[in-house]
């Protein structure tokens, strides 16, 4: 298993100052989300390469729906360049209470959703290079040879990880389209449910019977007591035997404060939980 930390707030200077950090302490990724209006996340992903070697690098998440992909694109490949090739990309439909109504885009689930699905179709083909077109029902590109940027150093592509709402059909055939999967447990009524170690299971169990012997990451997200080692191995251990691929320790609830900031520098610092015979 491999172990990323997700920093919730904080300005370029910070996530770059803190990613450091995190490299030094163990950690295999740190990630930041990314905002309707608020700090940018490419511009902390960039300020963050530059003061590390090989920590990955990559979004909680990006929601393509509200994106032009031929931007994203180019943001992505250059930064997949100018980091020798570290990104990882999360996307999904995102939250529509963080700023959507209020800069005008699209809340409809279902357009959404239509907008993902074409905006990943044109990232991957423009990651692969020219020509490409694309007619879609809400975009249309036409083959462009006006200084295209260099393809990325991840090949076939730098890995997308997406959201899926488990266990329901259209959205996993979505996923497995892809490199990862950012799980949402749904009951039949949609309602979110806790993710346990037995819905890891099932999922791994369903991505090896779907993708037998391909790599696909199979991502977790929660907290641990960094204060104790021990007990975090503990909750990270029933999840990893179930099949799961990544941890990301999050701190969703810090505070967008100095002392919130050192909340989750104090925990980067404690490390991965990881056993100490490791």
């Amino acid at each position: 298993m491999k172990y990323g930390f997700v920093i919730p707030s904080g300005d370029a200077r910070t996530v770059a100052n803190l990613a450091k950090t995190a490299e030094s302490a163990g950690w295999d990724a740190i990630f930041v989300w990314e905002p309707v209006w608020g700090i940018d996340a490419w511009i902390s992903l960039t300020a963050a390469t530059m003061v590390t070697e090989h920590i990955r690098l990559g979004t909680m998440i990006t929601p393509i729906s509200r994106m032009r992909p031929w931007k994203l694109a180019s943001e992505t490949a250059t930064l997949d360049n100018l980091s020798g090739g570290r990104v990882i990309l999360g996307v999904g439909l995102g939250a529509v209470d963080t700023g959507f109504s209020a800069f005008g885009e699209v809340t409809d689930r279902k357009t959404r959703a239509e907008l993902l699905g074409e905006g990943l179709d044109i990232l991957t083909g423009l990651w692969r290079g020219q020509p490409f077109s694309y007619s879609g029902k809400h975009y249309q590109v036409q083959e462009c040879d006006f200084f295209p940027p260099p393809p990325p150093v991840q090949q076939p592509r730098i890995p997308i990880w997406m959201v899926g709402a488990w266990n329901w059909p259209k959205s996993m055939a979505r996923v497995l389209r892809y490199d990862g999967l950012l799980p949402n447990v749904l009951d039949a009524q949609k309602q979110h449910q806790p993710l346990t170690p037995e819905a890891v299971a099932e999922m791994s169990a369903f991505v090896q019977a779907e993708k037998p012997n391909e790599p696909f990451d199979i991502v977790v997200e929660g907290e641990t007591p960094g204060d104790k080692p021990d007990e975090a191995v503990e909750v990270i251990r029933p999840y990893a035997a179930a099949g799961a691929t990544w941890w990301l320790e999050t701190r969703w609830q810090a505070p967008r404060t100095t002392e919130g900031e050192q909340l989750v520098a104090d925990r980067i610092v404690q490390g991965p939980p990881v056993s100490s015979e490791k």
